[in-house]
């Protein structure tokens, strides 16, 4: 059994993220998220949807982006 990186559970299903040269341990998709998604610059929620990058900055959407003082944002429909 492995351990969650996150929460420390002992756990006979965990499952591994490869991700940017790391290998990473989680026991269930919320851990993984509390770990690997990005955070909004203007906002602070975590991005689990596409979110939008401007300047190396991450978004969870364009109205955020836009608010943050990014131009030429605009969400996909």
């Amino acid at each position: 059994m492995a351990r969650c990186e996150v929460c420390g559970n002992e756990y006979g299903m965990t499952f591994e993220v490869h991700a940017q040269g790391a290998v990473h341990v989680f026991d269930c998709f919320a851990c993984a998220i509390h770990r690997m998604a990005p955070i909004c610059e203007h906002c602070r929620c975590q991005i689990i949807g596409q979110g939008v990058e401007a300047d190396g900055q991450w978004y969870c959407g364009a109205h955020c982006a836009r608010s943050d003082g990014r131009v030429g944002i605009v969400d996909r429909v």
